[in-house]
């Protein structure tokens, strides 16, 4: 009987090295061959700093969870198959005795975190796994480490958990913050994360104008730049969309694209902006990777000024129901287009004053012509000249935050570009959109009204308070957009409005006031004066500016199909021309 085991055990042998040698060459072929291999324990050991060991115990552990051996890790596949190396009549020994009565007798197994490494019974693990079991017998000694090893741990997984227990050993936050898990997939991880602690060290150094520990600069970055971070991470649920990754992968995505987006812009764009920005680039959803195909292909088949703008509303969706208190910002970010005429240094004088109302920042744009050279030597002094009125003009407005950035290309598709990290832009308005179609369709301004994904703000004076605001409301979506901005308007800056609804003697207009009362007074407890005109409603704004009893006006943009708006014309287009006041474009 001992010998027809140990005959059919030789056939399972060569079953066993078929198998192999099938995944041997799939490996190869798919360059995969790391994930074929058996861990050591020996490099293990070293790289992951093993501190201790507790006492052997017997137990019955998963064929599965062992991933490595003490010394044969060579002569079997990740899941043991037998290589070459391996004496055929030895395994088809062990083979046979498992088939017997007498069974497998316990391995002997070193387990370090959730996997196992044999230290005697190789062959045992291979018969057994070949018998398809799913158990075995085993003594097992526990080694203590830092860094646990998981089932999925492959050769190249140890260069990145090497790097983490040098990182937790320079840092020493497993016993700074004992709850922190900072996993990486990627090498190269640590060594980055401990720059951005040295360079964090280093300006909490300057602001606080002392020496700073190395262990207080650990735990400061951790609390207050890498847990924020995280939490952005977590609280947008940006991880569903990379389900490969860590929140420590996309902690050093988002901050490498944070770098990215600061050289492109030329200002800082902070944690929470970046990362809308990377999950719209990046996500893995296949709606919004069709969404992209589609926009670039109707960027390529049809004319900047008939491609239709983000839909109503999206711009402050992330930032929930209006908050009336003392500490709010609906305006962060303030882009502000600098050219050299009047207006231009209007409308900066403008942005600072919105800025220092809302504790803001102001990040100018100048923008050259593409066929200028960029280099050129009075293109270099207008740069400087524009640099150093604004740096003063700032300065004067007492606004530290604001910078200065130079691009070269289209006007109008740098500012639509840069408006998407931004709250709000503000525009001298030099050359309002024309009376006639093929002036408007050459017009820049009519393209950014369109397609600019942000508030936008004309200026064709000087800058102006914001006390009396006049809100021209329709029940259209983006007209809704200018009750929820004057809302803020009025909570927090104490701007007095007024809400114009025009019927112009066809349909009343009583339903949409009722409609701007109920969402200003009953949900915002805001007070308002309500007009309904028979008027056109560039009219009566007109003859309310003559009469100085407004100075803003506040609108909705373009709510026809881009082609009919060209066309046609629009009443935004219309007051732009007519009136000389700030309109406060709202979408």
């Amino acid at each position: 009987m001992e010998n027809a085991h140990y005959i059919r055990a030789l056939f399972d042998y060569k079953e066993a090295r078929r198998k192999a040698a099938f995944q041997e060459l799939i490996a190869r072929l798919t360059g995969k061959r790391a994930e074929l291999e058996l861990l050591s324990y020996e490099e293990v050991r070293q790289k992951l700093r093993i501190v201790g060991s507790s006492r052997e115990h017997r137990q019955s552990i998963p064929l599965d969870a062992i991933v490595g051996s003490v010394g044969r890790y060579h002569d079997f596949t990740r899941n043991f198959l037998p290589r070459e190396s391996i004496n055929k009549e030895r395994w088809a020994r062990v083979m046979a005795q498992a088939s017997g009565l007498r069974g497998l007798p316990p391995i002997d197994v070193y387990q370090v975190g959730e996997v196992y490494f044999v230290l005697d019974g190789n062959h045992r693990v291979s018969v057994a796994r070949q018998m398809g079991n799913k158990t075995i017998e085993a003594y097992v000694t526990k080694i203590k480490t830092v860094v646990p090893l998981t089932t999925d741990t492959t050769p190249d997984d140890l260069i990145i958990k090497a790097e983490y227990v040098h990182f937790l050993e320079e840092t020493r936050l497993a016993k700074l913050r004992p709850e922190a898990d900072l996993t990486a997939t990627r090498a190269g991880a640590y060594p980055t994360l401990l720059e951005h602690i040295d360079v964090h060290r280093y300006y909490m150094g300057i602001e606080k104008d002392a020496a700073i520990s190395y262990e207080d600069a650990v735990v400061h970055w951790y609390d207050e730049v890498y847990v924020p971070v995280v939490n952005i991470i977590r609280g947008r649920g940006i991880l569903r969309g990379f389900p490969d990754r860590t929140e420590t992968d996309l902690y050093l995505w988002l901050a490498n694209h944070q770098a990215g987006l600061k050289k492109e812009l030329g200002w800082e764009v902070d944690a929470e902006t970046a990362a809308v920005d990377l999950e719209a680039q990046h996500a893995r959803l296949a709606d919004r990777f069709s969404a992209r195909m589609m926009h670039k292909f109707l960027n390529i088949i049809t004319p900047g000024m008939f491609v239709p703008g983000p839909p109503p509303g999206e711009w402050h969706k992330e930032r929930g129901e209006i908050d009336r208190g003392e500490t709010s910002q609906l305006f962060r970010d303030i882009l502000v287009a600098i050219d050299q005429s009047k207006n231009g240094w209007h409308a900066l004088d403008q942005a600072l004053m919105i800025a220092e109302r809302e504790n803001g920042a102001v990040h100018g744009l100048h923008v050259y012509p593409t066929e200028e050279e960029q280099d050129t030597e009075t293109t270099s002094e207008t740069a400087l000249s524009l640099g150093v009125k604004f740096t003063k003009r700032c300065q004067a407005a007492g606004n530290e935050k604001s910078e200065l950035s130079i691009a070269v290309g289209k006007v109008g598709k740098e500012i639509i570009k840069r408006a998407r990290f931004t709250d709000l832009v503000v525009l001298p308005l030099n050359h309002p959109p024309g009376e006639k179609p093929i002036e408007r369709l050459a017009s820049g301004l009519h393209n950014i009204i369109q397609r600019c994904p942000r508030p936008l703000l004309t200026i064709p004076g000087p800058a102006i308070s914001f006390e009396r605001a006049i809100l021209a409301y329709d029940g259209s979506p983006k007209s809704r957009e200018t009750l929820y901005i004057g809302a803020y308007m009025a909570s927090k800056w104490g701007t007095s409005l007024t809400v114009l609804a025009g019927s112009h003697g066809v349909v009343s207009t009583k339903g949409t006031l009722r409609e701007a009362r109920a969402y200003l007074e009953e949900q915002h407890s805001i007070s308002a004066t309500y007009v309904e005109t028979k008027s056109f409603i560039v009219d009566e704004v007109r003859e309310r500016a003559r009469r100085g009893e407004i100075d803003l006006i506040m609108m909705g943009g373009y709510s026809a199909a881009p082609m009919l708006e060209v066309v046609l014309g629009s009443t935004v287009d219309e007051v732009l021309r007519e009136i000389r006041l700030p309109v406060l474009i709202c979408r």
